[in-house]
This record gives structure tokens, C-alpha cells and sequence, in this order.
């Protein structure tokens, strides 16, 4: 009987200090993120053959087109896995290599506006539409981990929970930063052209 009672008083403790909360944030948190690395996988997809489009234009600029190739390689070689949810610095290269990537993309986008057959070509306008859709997908499903990490946080810090989180190290999770705090006031400069989309 004392055993029994035991049980049941571990139990309520358990829940009543938010250990069920915390299994259940941690979860949201591991889905926004299977997400978002779904959406960077998309892009990554999508990027073999834009180039290949744009590789096409005999005079197009090779080192443009090697930024995107290298950055690409760089952010689909990394391994990440869910502990890089835990790991801070494994988090933080992730999101750098995928910055980077972004980047090269952007400046990729720019160029081609100097490239009057390629803004012409019907397959190049198709790719540039999802790569469009894509980066949209991408911001949603961040901002989805980044709501999903703020809840876990804030229990892991709040008390009593945080007293749960310390027994069973439950450690604040890393959100996406902004690389560089002057962006925040403008938005990305990911130029599609001024062409008429379908």
C-alpha cells in the first residue's frame, strides 16, 4: 500500500511540476523543427536545377554560380540530427550554413536580371516562382520552431518548473538568430525580377 501511494504522489508531483508540459513542448519543438528542415530540403532540391537552367547562358558569371554550388554542398553535408537541437554551437553552423546559402541565392537572383533570355525562359521563370514559394515556406516553419522553442523556454525557466528542469536537465533550447541585427529592418533581398508571374 505504501508503495502504491508512492507512485501516486510521484505522479502527481510529476504533473503537477510540469513534467508532462515539458514532454509535450519538447515534441512541438522536435516537429517545428523536422519542418523547417523539410522546407531547407525543398530548397536544396530546387537549387541543382536552377543552376543547371542557368548554366545555359553562355555568358552567365561561373563564380556566381560556384557560390551557390559550394554553398549548397556546405549546408546539405551537415549532419543534423535531433540533439542539434540541444547543442547551441551545432545549431548555430547549422543556421550559418543555411545563411550562407541563402546569400549566394540572393546574389544568384540579382545577376540574373542582367540576363534578358534567362528572365524569358519559361522554365527559369517556374523554378524562380518555387524557389519563391519555398523561402515563404521556410520563414513560416521558422517562425513555427521559434514560437515552439519561446513555450519550452519560458517553462524551463519559470518556477516551480524550473525545478523540473534542473532534476531532469531539461536545458533551454537555441532559436534562430539574425546574423546581422541591422537586417531586422528590412526584408530579405531576394529579388524574383519585376517579370509577370503566373
Amino acid at each position: 500500500m505504501k508503495r502504491l501511494l508512492l507512485i501516486l504522489a510521484t505522479a502527481f508531483a510529476l504533473t503537477g511540476c510540469g513534467y508532462n508540459d515539458f514532454q509535450r513542448l519538447d515534441e512541438q519543438t522536435k516537429s517545428a523543427w523536422a519542418e523547417v528542415l523539410n522546407q531547407y530540403q525543398r530548397r536544396a532540391d530546387l537549387i541543382p536545377n536552377i543552376v543547371a537552367t542557368v548554366k545555359g547562358e553562355a555568358a552567365f558569371e561561373q563564380e556566381t554560380l560556384t557560390r551557390v554550388v559550394e554553398a549548397r554542398a556546405k549546408a546539405t553535408s551537415m549532419q543534423v540530427t535531433p540533439e542539434t537541437l540541444n547543442d547551441p554551437e551545432a545549431f548555430n553552423r547549422f543556421q550559418q550554413a543555411q545563411g550562407e546559402l541563402s546569400s549566394a541565392l540572393s546574389r544568384l537572383m540579382v545577376t540574373v536580371e542582367r540576363y534578358p533570355t534567362l528572365q524569358a525562359n519559361q522554365g527559369f521563370r517556374d523554378l524562380r516562382v518555387q524557389l519563391e514559394g519555398t523561402e515563404n515556406r521556410i520563414t513560416v516553419a521558422r517562425n513555427q520552431y521559434i514560437q515552439a522553442v519561446q513555450q519550452y523556454n519560458v517553462l524551463a525557466r519559470s518556477f516551480p518548473s524550473n525545478l523540473t528542469a534542473m532534476v531532469f536537465s531539461y536545458e533551454p533550447k537555441p532559436s534562430f538568430t539574425v546574423q546581422n541585427e541591422a537586417q531586422i529592418s528590412t526584408p530579405p533581398t531576394v529579388d524574383f525580377g519585376t517579370g509577370t508571374k503566373n
